[in-house]
């Protein structure tokens, strides 16, 4: 892995929730080459597992654990093997997270007679069950291993935590409106947590990435018959100053700068978009 820079991790133990994503994998990857050792928690246990084999096999200490963010009893069992396996938790990664269709929109805009259309699925039309599957998901998937594994910090110098955020929090996207206003949760979460935790000295900040293709909206932003971009990818890639979609490698280096007590020993509450300039852009 080409790093941006390199920082001191030795003898750190991270904890990266979804660790089976390809953005996650890729971030325990960094923190991994830099010399933390890396527990990657993931509800997909053998996803998890891959992850970890593919630490191992570049010479970091990593292990692969099935974890419900959702569930507590299934975090406190994944914290008790991390701390016997690896040590204590000093860097939590809160990357678990994602969207249903449920909670999403068939459409940008709503119109009168889309009340009669039964073939969409309109603001009126959203499940709420749908809705609070992608909120718990994302926030109580935040909240739940912080609670856990922050514990294991209480005391010790140097800790931290990077929540998963998006550029979502800024700008809302249209269609998605769980899914925004999850992020929005976390964002939010992310400025008390830090507000909380800052007598005991750990620091708690964000990433907020915007488009990076991944395996959960790939259907979305490319034609599976053609291989191009979709109307919508289309649309963001007008949307973004950059022209183009991010790529995982970077997100490393904001990663690294919040990982990096002597780099941003300072920096507490903070949520930093990385989304080549799609929150800083009107559209016009």
């Amino acid at each position: 892995m080409k790093l941006p820079f390199k920082i001191d991790l030795n003898n750190k133990v991270a904890v990266v929730t979804g660790g089976g994503g390809v953005l996650c994998a890729e971030l325990a990857a960094a923190l991994a080459a830099n010399g933390a050792k890396v527990a990657v928690l993931d509800l997909n246990a053998e996803a998890a597992e891959q992850t970890a084999v593919q630490l191992r096999e570049l010479g970091a200490a990593a292990i692969g654990v099935g974890a419900n963010v959702l569930e507590r009893q299934s975090l406190e069992a994944a914290a008790d093997r991390v701390s016997k396996e690896l040590g204590p938790c000093d860097l939590l990664l809160n990357g678990a997270g994602g969207n249903h269709p449920k909670g999403t929109t068939t459409k940008d805009w709503f119109e009168p007679a889309d009340l009669f259309d039964k073939s969409l699925t309109t603001f009126f039309d959203l499940d709420p069950k749908g809705v609070e599957f992608v909120f718990n998901l994302n926030f109580l998937g935040t909240l739940l291993p912080t609670q856990v594994f922050a514990q294991q910090m209480i005391g010790r110098a140097g800790c931290s935590i990077i929540n998963v955020s998006s550029m979502n929090a800024f700008c809302p996207l249209t269609r998605i409106p769980a899914y925004s206003g999850a992020k929005a949760a976390v964002s939010n979460f992310t400025q008390w947590l830090a507000v909380h935790f800052s007598k005991v000295g750990i620091r708690v900040n964000a990433l907020a990435p915007g488009f990076f293709l991944t395996a959960q909206n790939h259907k979305l932003l490319i034609d599976e018959a053609t291989g191009e971009f979709t109307a919508r990818a289309r649309k963001i890639i007008e949307h973004t100053p950059m022209g183009r979609f991010g790529e995982s490698r970077e997100l490393i280096g904001a990663l690294l700068w919040l990982a990096c007590e002597e780099g941003s020993g300072f920096v507490n509450g903070v949520v930093v978009p990385i989304d080549g300039g799609f929150s800083a852009y009107s559209g016009v």
